[in-house]
């Protein structure tokens, strides 16, 4: 079959491909708008039927990836993300050490786990981990996701691509892999890359911010926390305990038994019951929340009637017709009044240096109270209050269910281990267990569900559908090489390109069965083992770095990264090609022709 044989329907195919990458790499069009609207095009024309159009929707790669979402956001609810950050991460001195703490472990926990997993877990760790650093998040998302890619080629279980060729190549006869049959030529390939994404990404990569920096906020909370009794920070440093780096928020004085110590050193160490005040923006008082062993220093929190997991934070700004302005917060009786807690008051600009119940209130006072979500919207038309907003990310942590999260994750970790293919089934049961155990509450696990990167994986399938059934794929790759002659290092580099193509265009999985046919047929009529090209097009299959497409976890970082498509080809082509290269050269030394 050439091209001289296709049909309208693989002309058509062929050109709504094309016009979805134009759009993809020229517009700023949301990725999961343009791939849909490829996708029905494709259906609108009859090239797929219904049935294909959206099997990509009961893909199960593309549900786990669902799944996942929810499982990272229990762990994130319960505290163990900030553990992982606090214990694994550290304080980098430098971009470079800062990438270093993130590309080896990630690298080596991909090689043994599913690598979708590994990103959706770390994704909220890191970017709240560059916050606290001062570090611009787009620096950091796009090398994480790229040594996930590559720790996962390098054993049989380390990524769906490897187990999917191992099965067809089981399922034409031949013997299977072993597990660590892929690492003699992975391994090089991650060495190489990762040094590559290490020393090159601090100047192909954009260093984004928002147009408003969080030291730009302009309302400045005073704050009290407690040390809680029998919490982990009692005997740790200021420094230790992480309570100096939190940007826009600084540690103004500790309370001591009644004993006030301003200017407090890094090296003081804390002590159960301490009363800590702090002055800062709100960003970072959400996240001195979710430090564990710290609470308001309020005792009224626990009055409140609405459990400390369902509530949130809220701003709202005090009226001069609220009738409790002029008197202190505690005369007011502010939490039998509007079923709130002060946690924190800022005003104009302006330190208060007294407890939170004693301060009197004044017109134009901003309060941040926690409350039940609702109140919001009983009190937004209130003469009490000329503003109220609900801070983003404010739910208080679960701290006390962070073993259980930690039990259920590591579960599924030694399930996929055991049995890799059992991902989603594994993914499934953990999920479950957190939400029925209430490590993530179901408003949380909805929220967490990043509905445009389960779109666009779902719609790349469909399309990717298309390029098979019309017969577009077998044409190129049966062209391109019989380019190369007869030469089999010349071939296998080909079939490399080819696989790699289908790799960024389409997804990874989908380049691997459309390939994998191909490569054996080559190696046949050739005359030479098929190993080779079974390796080479396996690696590339993974070795997704130029287009968010390709793999999933390119796509995961795509929106929280703030990233555009010409990021992914400027530092992810070089890539591609070193990769290629390494891979090329090392496998027939491997597996002889």
């Amino acid at each position: 079959m050439g091209w001289d044989t296709l049909g309208w329907d693989a002309w058509i195919t062929l050109a709504v491909v094309a016009i979805v990458l134009n759009f993809l790499i020229f517009t700023r069009i949301s990725p999961d708008a343009i791939l849909l609207g490829g996708l029905v095009l494709l259906l609108t024309t009859g090239i797929l039927t219904p049935v294909e159009a959206f099997s990509g929707f009961a893909n199960p790669g593309m549900i786990t990836v669902g799944v996942l979402f929810v499982v990272a956001a229990a762990l994130r609810e319960t505290g163990v993300i900030n553990l992982i950050v606090r214990h694994l991460l550290g304080r980098p001195k430098s971009l470079s050490a800062a990438l270093l703490r993130i590309v080896f472990p990630v690298a080596a926990t991909s090689a043994f786990l599913n690598n979708t997993p590994v990103v959706a877990t770390l994704l909220p760790a890191v970017d709240e981990w560059a916050k606290q650093n001062r570090l611009s998040v787009s620096k950091l998302l796009i090398p994480l996701s790229y040594a996930a890619i590559l720790g996962g080629m390098c054993t049989l279980i380390g990524t769906s691509t490897n187990l999917v060729v191992n099965g067809l190549l089981v399922e034409w006869g031949k013997q299977s892999l072993g597990m660590f049959d892929i690492t003699k030529v992975g391994l090089p390939c991650a060495l190489i890359g990762i040094l590559y994404t290490v020393v090159f990404s601090r100047w192909l990569l954009p260093e984004r911010h928002p147009v408003l920096r969080r030291s730009d906020d302009s309302r400045e909370y005073t704050v009290e926390m407690l040390v809680e009794d029998g919490s982990s920070l009692a005997g740790q440093t200021i420094e230790q305990a992480g309570l100096r780096h939190l940007e826009g928020l600084y540690l103004m004085e500790i309370d001591r038994d009644g004993q006030v110590m301003a200017a407090v050193s890094p090296t003081e160490r804390l002590r159960a019951n301490d009363r800590l005040i702090f002055v800062g923006i709100v960003e970072s008082v959400v996240e001195l929340q979710k430090v564990p062993g710290l609470t308001p220093a309020t005792n009224q929190i626990f009055k409140l009637d609405t459990p400390r997991s369902e509530r949130c934070l809220i701003e709202a700004v005090v009226s001069n017709t609220c009738p409790i302005v002029s008197q202190t917060i505690r005369e007011g009786q502010f939490r039998s009044t509007y079923n709130a807690v002060v946690i924190a008051v800022a005003r104009n600009g302006e330190r208060i240096r007294r407890k939170i119940g004693d301060i009197v209130l004044r017109a134009g006072d901003t309060l941040l109270l926690e409350t039940h979500p609702s109140f919001g919207a009983q009190q937004r038309n209130s003469r009490d209050f000329f503003l109220v907003s609900q801070v983003e990310d404010s739910h208080p942590r679960r701290h006390s269910h962070a073993l259980i999260a930690s039990v259920f994750l590591t579960g599924m970790v030694a399930i996929v281990i055991i049995q890799p293919e059992l991902m989603l089934n594994a993914a499934l049961l953990a999920a479950g267990l957190m939400l029925l155990t209430g490590c993530c509450s179901v408003a949380s696990a909805r929220r967490s569900i990043n509905l445009q990167v389960l779109l666009v994986i779902a719609a790349s399938i469909g399309i990717g559908h298309a390029m098979q059934n019309t017969g577009i794929a077998g044409v190129i790759a049966r062209s391109l090489i019989a380019m190369a002659g007869q030469k089999p290092l010349l071939v296998l580099a080909v079939v490399y390109v080819i696989t790699l193509l289908f790799t960024e265009t389409l997804t990874n999985v989908a380049a691997a069965v459309l390939v994998f046919p191909v490569a054996i047929a080559t190696a046949d009529n050739l005359g030479v083992d098929f190993m080779p090209f079974v390796i080479v097009t396996m690696v590339a299959a993974s070795a997704s770095f130029a287009t968010p497409l390709g793999y999933q976890t390119n796509l995961m970082v795509y929106g929280p990264g703030g990233y555009r498509f010409s990021d992914y080809l400027r530092i992810g082509l070089p890539l591609d090609g070193l990769v290629g290269t390494v891979a090329v050269l090392i496998t027939p030394l491997v597996w002889n022709f």
